[in-house]
């Protein structure tokens, strides 16, 4: 396990609830401006800056320019995994926080191509290069820190309580698309973006108070910080890298079926809906989800990491086409409870997971680069996963996208099944006989 001293390996750093919250914090605020992005994109993006093409081909440039983000994702992920690795956590969450706040600022401010014509969506896709490199920098700065600070025993539920600072970040930029929904013009989706400005000051004051993760500074003080994180990592573990990847696939390109390409097959499909009620169905699902990511991380304290990723893929691969058949039905409340269980329930169940999971996979020395890489060359993945269902769609209709969500869920269990348990009996040993040894030190003193 770790290199910290016995004690402070077992109970956690006396600022681990602290860290834990002020990384969840920066979780939302990134989430905030990158998934608005998303539902920018599914509901408005494509008559602002591709208005001369019809309504299904427009979604797909709009997709498109949602992919390219996810896409500039791997290179934010392997730039933050060997600073991280190399000069601390701390400094790569302070910056990864600006530069997403600086490109969200922008995205509101962009003009439309009724103003500029063909250079406003390279604007578009320009910030949201930036936006990426962000994003992608975020995630693994902000899990490693919670769980180098957190105590051995609730490792799952301390990084569940990061991760669940991404759905209050949807949850917040789903309830300003839905306050700004009735706005003139191009006011409802510039609102949003221009009011994370407030967010990013707060988040970045958090984060400066935010000490150094314990099991760094252990490593810089002995003198083993790793000369080439990345190439290391691939060089000594590639195959956890690989296995994390696929494991990593099937909840974020999950999302982007059941939640980024529903919003705009509610708008196409067989049974359209206003987007008003596709935003309350966000909603409502991203706030059931801040308390199921955190208890999804605790139930894997208990009972294993290994287990509830299991469960979570066998969901996936059922959800598939009982998720459209509720939606194409119209009626709301059905709606509501597919969106509900598609993220609280199928998404949350592996990302509540993952940040424990996947933390304990790699070497305390490479674990930024490591967790980072496979983290977010997933995202190229799912960045473009909207663009290939909205095609599907267009081709095979509602069945296609369904049948894609089933199948990653597919992918997801051929990587569960050989991945190892990091949290089982013969680890929870090795927490109660250093609990023992360190209570009979406390006795000597």
């Amino acid at each position: 396990m770790a290199s910290s001293t016995a004690r402070a390996s077992v109970d956690g750093s006396p600022d681990k609830f602290r860290v834990a919250v002020g990384c969840g914090v920066g979780a939302t605020i990134e989430t905030y401006d990158f998934i608005g992005f998303g539902t920018a994109a599914a509901l408005y993006f494509g008559d602002a800056f591709f208005p001369d093409s019809d309504p299904l081909s427009a979604s797909l440039m709009s997709f498109a320019t949602l992919g390219v983000g996810f896409a500039a994702r791997p290179l934010g992920g392997i730039i933050a995994g060997h600073l991280g690795d190399r000069i601390g956590r701390k400094p790569v969450l302070v910056s990864s926080l600006l530069l997403m706040g600086i490109a969200t600022v922008l995205i509101g401010c962009l003009p439309t191509y009724q103003q500029v014509g063909v250079w406003a969506p390279v604007l578009l896709v320009a910030v949201r290069i930036v936006q990426g490199l962000a994003f992608g920098a975020e995630w693994g700065g902000a899990i490693l820190m919670t769980f180098e600070h957190a105590p051995w025993r609730r490792r799952g539920l301390y990084t569940g309580i990061t991760q669940a600072g991404f759905p209050v970040g949807l949850l917040l930029a789903n309830l300003a698309f839905l306050a700004s929904a009735g706005l003139g013009g191009s006011l409802p989706w510039r609102i949003p973006f221009l009011l994370s400005a407030v967010l990013i000051v707060v988040g970045i004051l958090i984060r400066l108070k935010i000490d150094e993760s314990p099991e760094f500074e252990d490593l810089k003080d002995a003198g083993e910080v790793a000369r080439n994180p990345i190439l290391q990592v691939l060089r000594d573990d590639w195959r956890t890298v690989l296995r994390t990847f696929c494991l990593r696939v099937v909840e974020t390109a999950g999302y982007a079926v059941s939640v980024t390409f529903m919003l705009t097959y509610l708008k196409l499909g067989s049974a359209p809906t206003e987007g008003s009620l596709s935003l309350l169905a966000l909603t409502t699902a991203a706030g059931v989800g801040i308390a199921a990511t955190a208890l999804w991380g605790h139930f894997s304290d208990v009972v294993g990491r290994r287990p509830i990723y299991l469960l979570g893929c066998v969901l996936a691969v059922a959800w598939g086409v009982p998720m459209f058949l509720l939606t194409n039905t119209g009626s709301a409340v059905l709606i509501v409870v597919a969106f509900v269980i598609s993220y609280a329930i199928c998404q949350n169940s592996l990302a509540g997971v993952q940040g424990a999971w996947f933390s304990e996979l790699f070497q305390t020395r490479t674990r930024t680069a490591g967790a980072s890489l496979a983290y977010q060359i997933s995202a190229v993945v799912s960045g473009f996963t909207p663009m290939i269902a909205t095609a599907l769609y267009g081709q095979f209709g509602w069945a296609g996208p369904a049948l894609l969500f089933s199948g990653y869920g597919v992918l997801g269990l051929v990587a569960a099944v050989p991945t190892r348990e990091t949290w089982g009996p013969a680890q929870k040993a090795e927490v109660d006989a250093l609990e023992r040894a360190a209570t009979k030190e406390e006795a000597v003193v």
